[in-house]
């Protein structure tokens, strides 16, 4: 199912509980707080979460609104965000995990991580999700970078007995590779930068099964451009079983990023 989003969410006031290394490029980062106790991600395994950055010597208002604020304040003091996946939700410890992937150049998340110690407050809002694998589907196609893992993995641990996925995941080499458990009848192709190989390709020469596939296709916007047009044009895809979207964009910032993809859709 293509779900529609969650209204905005309220600004989360967090903590950080702990910091967890899953892999050399990969680190999970647990927070804690209150409001998590009544928070909840639906039935969506794509759930995302805005990391919220204000911006030094700014004034904002007390509930950081960030609706008002990039209504009331220019472009240039508006609070910075990243967005994550988030990679758990637990309402009964109040803990929420996001998994943040290092792409081995500066970047703001990268820095604030350097620096980050147990306790320290970290802000986070619009959590929020579109996507979760239907009944109506004979199988499912889940295609994504190391950026799109936990989403996948989520995806996977929410299958039920019966389920048929198939999963290709592009990352730098098999020391970024994670466990993916399920209950599904799964096939799982790790592609790996380090020997050549990509993403397009993976999915190009992949087997199609006959019958009504869903899709969940994200990662890096170049890659996930060619995937769309193969997948609508070429395969056939229903779009309403397509949850296709570039999470990021190799070069760009994620604000940047964001304006590309608002001026490609009009907005």
């Amino acid at each position: 199912m293509i779900g529609i989003s969650a209204p905005e969410r309220p600004l989360l006031r967090l903590a950080l509980r702990r910091l967890e290394r899953i892999a050399p490029r990969m680190t999970r980062m647990v927070v804690t707080g209150p409001a998590l106790a009544q928070t909840g991600t639906g039935p969506f395994t794509d759930t995302y979460v805005r990391l919220v950055f204000p911006r030094p010597g700014v004034t904002y208002p007390d509930d950081l609104d960030l609706r008002r604020i990039h209504a009331e304040l220019p472009r240039a003091a508006w609070p910075r965000t990243r967005t994550y996946t988030v990679r758990s939700l637990d309402p009964v410890a109040a803990e929420l995990a996001i998994d943040i992937y290092d792409h081995g150049c500066p970047g703001l998340t990268r820095s604030w991580l350097t620096g980050l110690r147990v306790g320290d407050p970290v802000l986070m809002c619009d959590l929020r999700g579109r996507y979760h694998p239907g009944t109506e589907a004979d199988w499912h196609l889940l295609v994504g970078d190391a950026v799109a893992l936990p989403a996948i993995a989520v995806t996977l641990a929410a299958m039920a007995p019966g389920a048929r996925a198939k999963v290709i995941v592009e990352v730098a080499d098999a020391s970024d590779e994670q466990p993916l458990p399920t209950a599904a009848d799964c096939e799982v192709r790790w592609v790996h930068r380090a020997r050549g190989e990509t993403l397009v390709e993976a999915v190009r020469s992949l087997a199609f099964d006959p019958g009504v596939v869903q899709a969940f296709v994200h990662g890096e916007g170049g890659a996930i451009q060619e995937l769309r047009r193969f997948l609508l044009r070429e395969r056939g895809l229903a779009k309403e079983l397509l949850s296709i979207s570039g999470y990021w964009r190799r070069g760009l910032t994620d604000e940047q990023w964001r304006q590309v993809k608002a001026a490609a859709a009009g907005r």
